[in-house]
């Protein structure tokens, strides 16, 4: 089985980044694991300097996740890629399930799988996403929602030779960037059944994708000025593009609702107000609805 680089990125988290490299060495059989060190500054570095078998890279100014992955495959030899968020874990064999379907179909470009939700402390819910595993020709449903878990994702170094580095100026959204710019030329593969474990994004937990307005925006932006304008986009029937619009931008209205009620349950004020005015911008019989939703359920 060809060479598969695992790059993983940590900034500051040294227990969960332990936990994640010793699942990717558990997640398949002929591996480069790449930690992209990014400019910790805590005992990142001598937990690294612990870790067998691993390629260290480190950086001292932070470049966040986008900048380090690039890092990370710059460092890298394989064939094949995956990317592993240091608070996220591999399940045992998975990467070897996941290639040896890949490789009998030289048409696709990335297998994907499912991931098991877990909450802030590590524990596994009972929560599998995404819930459809769609494969094929999947460019118009990756232009409405990003439904593959980054960690989950193993794609050929030939995509990036054609499609080019994620690009890191969109934090939050790079990989969706990237699935779609690879789905634009290539078949995608899904192994319907879970491949990680995956801690979501809370309104308190800081991570990057925990700011819900900035990456919501943040998409529309990408799609109004990039994703429209790729050729297979460009190409398609007036009512293809509408329909891809309405979708992407109805699951953006209620993934906004979902953060402001989730930021409110939190009390945390300062993001559900943030999150409201983002979804009165994108759609305001959206925010109408969710005001009449949340009076309804306010005690009297």
């Amino acid at each position: 089985m060809s060479l598969t680089s695992i790059i993983i990125t940590t900034h500051n988290r040294p227990k969960l980044l332990r936990r994640a490299v010793e699942s990717a060495f558990a997640a398949g059989a002929n591996l480069e694991v790449i930690v992209v060190d990014d400019a910790s500054t805590d005992e990142t570095a001598t937990v690294c300097r612990d870790l067998t078998g691993i390629k260290y890279v480190r950086v001292e100014r932070n470049q966040r996740v986008a900048g380090a992955r690039n890092l990370g495959l710059l460092a890298s030899s394989g064939q094949y890629i995956t990317f592993l968020d240091d608070d996220d874990v591999r399940l045992p064999g998975s990467l070897d399930k996941q290639i040896k379907l890949l490789e009998t179909n030289s048409e696709a470009g990335l297998i994907y799988g499912q991931a098991i939700l877990v909450d802030q402390s590590g524990t596994p819910t009972n929560q599998s996403y995404p819930r459809i595993c769609h494969q094929g020709d999947v460019l118009w449903e990756l232009l409405g929602q990003n439904f593959i878990p980054c960690g989950t994702a193993v794609f050929r170094r030939s995509c990036i030779d054609r499609v080019g580095l994620p690009d890191q100026s969109l934090a939050g959204i790079d990989d969706w960037d990237l699935w779609i710019r690879i789905a634009e030329l290539y078949s995608i593969m899904a192994l319907p059944e879970p491949v990680m474990y995956w801690r979501r994004s809370t309104p308190a937990s800081q991570q990057g994708t925990s700011a819900a307005s900035r990456i919501v925006l943040q998409s529309v932006e990408q799609f109004q000025q990039s994703w429209k304008n790729l050729p297979r986009v460009l190409s398609a029937s007036h009512e293809m593009k509408r329909r891809a619009w309405r979708h992407f931008s109805a699951n953006m209205s209620a993934h906004l609702s979902f953060e402001v009620l989730r930021a409110l349950r939190h009390r945390q004020l300062v993001q559900a107000t943030k999150n409201l005015f983002a979804l009165l911008r994108l759609s305001p019989a959206a925010m109408l609805r969710l005001l009449r939703i949340n009076n309804a359920h306010s005690p009297r």
